[in-house]
């Protein structure tokens, strides 16, 4: 019985393991050896793509200032690849990558960066849109000729003054209701205000159109309809403007000084402003002399009545406001009288006269 036994057994023991379902054990140690491979490799690229990530957001050395313009139309990759190239940003293809997730485009301009600038800072800096462009400063003050504008006009804009000369005696420009069509000059026109223009491009129209625009602007709340009550168009209450600028020393003179205006021309005076006669000197560096009184001019008030043909300068608000609200009184003189340079005022020639003696040296 034991020998059958053994012998059972002995046959047995040729036969094979009944099989379980499951792959060898050398096997799956070689399928988990791969796969802890393959993680590891995963995990080395994530913390070096990281790394590359995070190196491309950074920046070092110094920083120079970059300017870079951005043609109209360029796309988010073409001004990424201008930053790296110009040395702005560390990298260009990773810069492209975030650039796609934040979905984002750039205005056309110039801006103003520098070199090695974090990603995130020189995407901002393009993100609030191109530098403003370089201007100039012109400052036009009230009471100005026009000669006297274009001599500015060529100091700061590099515009030759007899080119704007030329344009503002054209007779092509007009500022309706103001300004009829036809009229030549444009004196009185180019309002007084302080000016930024660009650094470059522009020409004496462009510059006459920015004034006249800015003229009608700030007149616009003007009482004009007082125009046709005083007897006036709306061009003679710049010409008046103009005369009350150049006469008033004192803010507090302007709407009595345009009274006077208005009195005399009501009775058929002659203005006798001496500012319209100063227009035409010859020589202003002397002042006005005895013979400069004498020129016949259309422009010298002592001599011929009316209004002079045109302003004699640009009038500010001020003036322009007197001009078309005068005082309420009777006066037809005045005479400069004080060291404030205030004038006095009478409706009487005698007192003029006595006025003259104790004011004037």
């Amino acid at each position: 019985m034991l020998g059958r036994v053994f012998e059972w057994a002995e046959e047995g023991a040729d036969e094979p393991e009944p099989h379980s379902g499951r792959p060898p054990r050398r096997r799956r140690r070689r399928w988990l050896t791969i796969l802890l491979v393959l993680f590891l490799v995963a995990l080395g690229l994530g913390t070096a793509g990281f790394s590359y990530y995070r190196w491309c957001e950074g920046t070092s050395g110094p920083q120079t200032p970059v300017t870079l313009t951005v043609p109209r139309g360029a796309s988010g990759s073409e001004v990424v690849s201008m930053l790296h190239d110009r040395g702005v940003i560390r990298c260009g293809l990773m810069s492209r990558v975030v650039l796609r997730t934040r979905n984002q485009s750039f205005e056309a301009g110039t801006y103003h960066l520098t070199t090695n600038m974090a990603l995130v800072d020189a995407l901002n800096a393009l993100d609030r849109g191109p530098s403003s462009p370089p201007t100039i400063r012109l400052t036009i003050p009230e009471g100005w000729r026009l000669t006297q504008i274009a001599a500015r006009v060529q100091d700061l804009l590099h515009i030759p003054a007899a080119d704007l000369l030329r344009a503002a005696d054209s007779g092509r420009f007009s500022l309706a209701p103001y300004l009829p069509p036809g009229t030549r000059s444009l004196e009185g026109f180019l309002f007084p205000n302080t000016y930024q223009f660009r650094d470059h491009g522009n020409t004496a129209g462009s510059v006459i159109h920015t004034l006249l625009a800015d003229f009608r602007s700030e007149v616009a709340g003007l009482p004009w309809r007082n125009a046709r009550k005083l007897g006036v168009s709306d061009y003679q209450i710049v010409t008046i403007a103009s005369m009350i600028e150049r006469e008033a020393r004192v803010p507090r003179d302007r709407a009595k000084i345009a009274a006077v205006i208005y009195n005399r021309l009501h009775v058929g005076m002659s203005l006798g402003i001496d500012a319209t006669v100063e227009y035409i000197d010859p020589n202003p560096s002397n002042g006005l002399t005895g013979s400069d009184l004498h020129i016949h001019s259309p422009y010298n008030t002592r001599l011929h009545p009316g209004l002079p043909p045109t302003p004699i300068a640009s009038p500010g608000l001020p003036s322009l406001r007197a001009a078309l609200d005068p005082a309420r009184v009777d006066y037809l003189y005045y005479v400069l009288c004080g060291a404030d340079g205030h004038h006095a005022f009478t409706n009487s020639y005698s007192e003029f006269k006595l006025l003259e003696a104790r004011c004037l040296p």
